[in-house]
């Protein structure tokens, strides 16, 4: 089994295409091992080694896909989200140590101050006119010095990408992933889905999070595949992509399959002449009312996977057929051992709600600097997630909520997801989202935001209705937001611990 990036890249045909975008030609194999080396030439040649933190913030696509590839292979890979604030990028770079940065050609001015504060070496990328996809060089206004000797490689230990948390109730953590890991979980998740060198990922989800870089592009690669790049999801665009990229596949956070769904009458022709095998889902529960109408609209299975940053992402998954899919749950486990643990713990039996816990060969081993959060976050080597949930008699993982996000409302406790999967079931509604807003007395309400089927009409009352005959009366929200989209993170991810805030509740 490959335990480095360059090992998952190894086993391939030349001449196949590798990486794709519109309008591109594609890059194939050996181009992209040709990319990797001219990048790690040059950064040896400004002074980067084995173990230093090369960050880049570049814009989603094929370009952003061979620089975290290039830059893996050789050192330890720092991916940043364009659209951070200044603060947010002061942070992270010192945070993560960063020794020299990756930018767009003549862009990126605000970071390049920062860069040039703080000392570290800027090289621009430069993707000159007619080259395939992903193709670029790197420039720098301060020449290297051209060495040429061939470093040691990166082995199974060494770091390959450090990522941070979202920082959602406090700063963020870095998490280190070494090349171990990312290789580990490729492997699962290709093994989980089938993948061969036929099969190409229509890649939406950004390439600077877990779940792009592991799912869709090193899962496609490690396979002998390809990953068609997109320049992050657009509605407007995502089925002229299915259709271009030709591809077998694709993998996105729920609120992306929504908006899919609403798009898919006006372009049945392109969904009856696409190649797609199946649709994978991860990142947050995917309520079984979506899954069904993807299979009924696309006529492909559709799979709800579980990831996480700190696993480097899949740790479970329903099964392709002829597996069985368990709708409800995020299936069985998938790279990792997962149990389910009580808050003093102790591993509990199978049909006892608790913490679910994992251990296993992608699992991290902890947050950089965090002594305090790692004694929390680890227990007797399982590492705790933070979600709530349960196993059954036959393995299949159900997460009941997020610990964090179970509204407490004078002491009954209530999961989110619940009041989300009955909402959905209303005739009028798209997507619903269930949240705390902190309250004086119960020290928690419910609310919910709502949005609707296009040319739906329905009140905020006849939905209060629609849920009290279906809950408990403690369930029922005290606020129903109507609104055109819900607020969302950067990997397309609804943020309920925010919610309250960002539709001025609170």
């Amino acid at each position: 089994m490959a335990e480095t990036i360059s090992n998952l890249l190894a086993s391939v045909h030349p001449d196949d295409a590798a990486v794709l975008a519109s309008g591109r030609r594609a890059l194939t194999y050996a181009d992209l091992h040709d990319q990797i080396e001219q990048v790690t030439v040059c950064l040896r040649g400004h002074g980067i080694g084995r173990g230093d933190r090369v960050a880049f913030a570049l814009p989603n696509g094929p370009e952003l896909a061979t620089t975290f590839l290039a830059v893996a292979s050789f050192t330890t890979a720092a991916p940043l989200n364009p659209a951070s604030s200044r603060q947010e990028f002061e942070f992270t770079l010192r945070e993560l140590g960063i020794k020299a940065l990756l930018l767009p050609e003549g862009d990126a001015r605000m970071l390049r101050d920062l860069a040039a504060f703080s000392g570290m070496a800027v090289l621009d990328v430069r993707v000159h006119p007619g080259t395939p996809a992903g193709r670029f060089e790197l420039v720098s206004a301060q020449p290297g010095n051209r060495e040429t000797h061939r470093a040691a490689e990166p082995g199974p230990n060494d770091i390959a990408l450090v990522l941070q948390t979202s920082g959602t109730t406090a700063r963020p953590k870095t998490v280190p992933l070494m090349q171990r890991h990312l290789a580990s979980s490729a492997q699962h998740i290709r093994a989980t889905l089938g993948l061969g060198p036929a099969d190409r990922c229509l890649n939406v989800m950004p390439l600077f999070h877990i779940h792009g870089i592991a799912a869709c592009m090193l899962a496609s690669l490690s396979a002998g595949g390809s990953v068609f790049c997109a320049a992050g999801f657009n509605a407007f665009r995502f089925f002229a992509e299915l259709t271009e990229s030709e591809a077998t596949w694709y993998s996105a956070v729920p609120t992306v399959h929504q908006t899919v769904l609403t798009r898919a009458a006006r372009n049945a022709e392109r969904i009856a002449a696409s190649r797609l095998r199946f649709i994978r889902s991860s990142s947050s529960a995917l309520p079984p009312s979506v899954l069904l109408e993807l299979e009924s609209v696309f006529g492909v299975p559709v799979v709800e996977a579980y990831g996480m940053t700190e696993a480097a992402h899949q740790m479970a998954s329903n099964p392709l057929p002829p597996g069985t899919r368990r709708l409800g749950t995020v299936g069985l486990a998938a790279g990792s051992d997962v149990a389910i643990m009580d808050p003093q713990g102790n591993l509990l039996p199978r049909g006892e709600i608790g913490e679910i816990v994992v251990r296993g060969a992608n699992i991290f081993s902890g947050y950089e600097n965090r002594p305090e959060a790692n004694a929390e976050a680890f227990v007797a080597g399982w590492f705790r997630t933070g979600d709530q949930g349960v196993i059954d008699d036959d393995g299949y993982i159900a997460i009941t909520g997020r610990l964090k996000e179970i509204i407490n409302r004078g002491g009954e406790k209530i999961s989110p997801r619940e009041i989300d999967e009955v909402l959905l079931e209303h005739a009028a509604v798209q997507q619903a989202v269930a949240f705390a807003i902190p309250h004086a007395v119960l020290g928690e309400e419910v609310g919910v935001a709502v949005v609707l089927k296009e040319d739906a009409h329905v009140t905020e009352r006849e939905l209060l209705a629609f849920v009290a005959g279906r809950l408990a009366a403690f369930k029922v929200p005290s606020t129903v937001r109507l609104v055109e989209e819900l607020p969302r993170g950067a990997t397309g991810k609804v943020q309920r611990l925010h919610m309250a805030r960002q539709l001025g509740l609170v």
